[in-house]
């Protein structure tokens, strides 16, 4: 059998089009393929406003600097996450405060986000864990009870929704990436979703350098200036270009990646339950993206075998992320934590290949390999 990767994007001639009409015109950011992925989205999500960015960490970071998160504020995230999202609260100058993850979605725990409220707490920050939207509706009072801002990580959840509302646009504002291991990519981008009018136009400005150049390139002034302090977060035409290729195929990137799911989830299910491993939790009230098909194994030397198993033939498996509590960096910000589900889960998870060029036969490799690991 061929190598199986974990995640590979699917790029064909529609891409290459694209990027040749993108080159054939302006190759700079916030140019016409921008303003055609950002219309795009903002139509599929039913958002106002859509940034397009360089990155998630991007977004995020905008995302707290247009909502006036900064210095002496705190925001509440989890430590099961990647280190973008708590990058991005100290680039705004804010500090994070890690919290622990519910053990169904492997999101932020509502409970354990009230214990870590402070006076200083701005903002709540939320992860969609594989595409998969933790207990929103509390997550939601808890910050209309406490006057907060919530700021969605959905990295991984372009395409998923929770109670029919697509993720990204359930908080203040939604950060997406278009990263190369994500279900739609352009390499490196991201995008930020805003439904308030003057965040939005505050957004618009730090992108641009704290400049008015978006509205100038709309004809709204006759030469921009330096109106506020910014950075620079536009997005190359041509990696937008890329992205809007992408997005003509979506639906068939989540049909394959669907049905790959589906006979994981059906195949291992009666292997996981004789070898007690859980499988992805099916939640009526959450549409997936199937963007991660994950095993949670017993304990960590059940799960560090059949990692070592599957790699051993050619599938390459893997844990997930070191819990941010416990990095070197994360231990500086403060007292030793006490997250018990974040510690368990990431010394337990192993994610599985999923992509859109898997074939039959590499599905059927996966499913019998697993299978057959000594455990």
């Amino acid at each position: 059998m061929r190598p199986i990767p974990l995640s590979l994007p699917w790029f064909d001639e529609r891409e290459r089009e694209r990027v040749a009409r993108a080159l054939a015109g302006r190759v700079a950011g916030d140019g016409p393929f921008c303003r055609q992925v950002e219309g795009r989205l903002e139509s599929q999500l039913g958002a106002a406003h859509v940034l397009l960015t360089t990155s998630c960490t991007h977004a995020l970071e905008l995302a707290l600097l247009a909502l006036g998160v900064g210095p002496g504020r705190e925001v509440v995230c989890p430590s099961f996450t990647f280190v973008s999202t708590a990058n991005a609260i100290l680039r705004a100058g804010a500090r994070p405060v890690f919290a622990d993850i519910e053990d169904l979605t492997l999101g932020l725990d509502p409970l354990d986000v009230v214990r870590r409220l402070t006076p200083r707490t701005a903002a709540i920050l939320p992860v969609h864990y594989a595409g998969v939207a933790p207990n929103m509706h509390a997550l939601a009072e808890i910050a209309r009870a406490h006057d907060l801002a919530i700021v969605e990580d959905a990295a991984q959840g372009l395409g998923a929704s929770y109670r029919g509302r697509p993720l990204g646009t359930l908080g203040d504002a939604g950060c997406f990436s278009f990263h190369e291991t994500k279900n739609l990519t352009c390499g490196e981008g991201g995008a930020l979703v805003l439904r308030d009018d003057a965040v939005a136009a505050r957004a618009e400005i730090i992108r641009e350098k704290g400049t008015n150049r978006s509205a100038f390139l709309r004809g709204q002034v006759d030469k921009y200036t330096w109106v506020a302090e910014g950075s620079s977060y536009v997005l190359s035409d041509l990696l937008a270009a890329i992205l809007d290729a992408q997005l003509d195929k979506q639906d068939e990137i989540a049909r394959r990646r669907a049905t790959i799911a589906g006979r994981y989830a059906t195949e291992l299910a009666g292997w996981a339950e004789s070898h007690g491993v859980r499988l992805p939790p099916r939640l009526p009230d959450r549409e997936p993206n199937h963007h991660i098909f994950h095993l949670l194994l017993p304990d960590e030397g059940r799960r560090d075998r059949l990692m070592q198993h599957l790699r051993e033939r050619g599938i390459q498996a893997t844990f997930h992320y070191v819990p941010l509590h416990t990095a070197p960096h994360g231990r500086t910000l403060g007292e030793p934590l006490a997250l018990p589900v974040t510690d368990r889960v990431a010394s337990t998870l192993l994610r599985l290949p999923l992509h859109p060029l898997m074939s039959e036969d590499d599905v059927d490799h996966v499913v019998e390999t697993v299978q057959g690991a000594p455990l």
